[in-house]
């Protein structure tokens, strides 16, 4: 954790260190470069986690970047050990499981069908033509699986987070009931403002059982959402601001995101 603030220029774009609770911001010229970061990002945390205890989990976010960054993993993996590997995901919307917006089949597609995965160790959210149609059901079938994981690890070791304009993470919303959820880590979203209205996801509680956590955002319309956040905004405002590592957070920028920084 970094205790003194600045900026240091890099071939790989601007670093600015900041006090708690963000821990580094590393600002890079344009989304292809942002991505990238983030690939190195997760294939780092992922292989310090295994040499450190044996496995790693972490947690995944879709979108355009999310499934960018994983292609960039499939690619270039390093010393991973995809057979002692944990993946969950920080939000999945509930539809059916061949649906094209489904997290888990955009990440299934850039990554996972493409590596020696242990399916043992792949914990999607159950679909809505599953065994749990009720989202509320699927919400606590899901955070079994996390109680699970995190009553015998711990912790998440690494948090992928994209974020919205209004500063949403997962499908964490402004002014809503699952931004002020405080005890559970999985929660239902039968309202949310962003369509398909019905979501499971996991709280900030979750995000904040994991070690290291990294937001990755990129375009000039997340700008002020950004600064805010950095700035100390109240989570219920710009939940973004409550997404908090226990060892690291860190925000992964392009120029245009990084615009309204001060």
């Amino acid at each position: 954790m970094s205790e003194t603030a600045g900026q240091e220029y890099t071939d790989q774009g601007t670093r600015v260190t900041r006090e708690f609770p963000v821990d580094v911001i590393d600002v890079h010229p344009d989304t292809e470069a942002l991505v990238a970061a983030a690939a190195v990002r997760f294939v780092e945390v992922v292989v310090a986690a295994q040499a450190a205890r044996g496995s790693a989990s972490v947690v995944l976010t879709g979108g355009g970047t999310g499934v960018g960054l994983l292609e960039l993993v499939r690619k270039s993996p390093g010393d991973i050990d995809w057979s002692r590997l944990d993946i969950f995901w920080g939000d999945e919307r509930f539809v059916p499981a061949g649906d094209p917006e489904r997290n888990e089949l955009q990440a299934r597609r850039a990554l996972l069908d493409h590596v020696p995965v242990n399916h043992a160790r792949v914990h999607p959210v159950a679909a809505s033509d599953g065994e749990y149609p009720d989202p509320v059901e699927a919400a606590a079938e899901y955070s079994a699986a996390v109680h699970a994981h995190l009553a015998e690890y711990g912790a998440f070791d690494l948090h992928l987070l994209g974020m919205g304009g209004e500063g949403h993470v997962n499908s964490l919303f402004p002014d809503t009931d699952a931004v002020r959820e405080q005890h559970e880590f999985v929660v239902a979203v039968t309202d949310s403002p962003k369509p398909p209205p019905v979501r499971v996801t996991l709280t900030l509680p979750a995000v904040r059982r994991t070690r290291h956590v990294v937001l990755v955002v990129g375009g000039a319309a997340k700008a002020e959402a950004v600064a805010a956040a950095i700035a100390g905004a109240e989570p219920v405002d710009i939940p973004a601001a409550g997404a908090i590592g226990q060892e690291s957070t860190t925000w992964l920028l392009d120029q245009e995101a990084a615009a309204a920084l001060r």
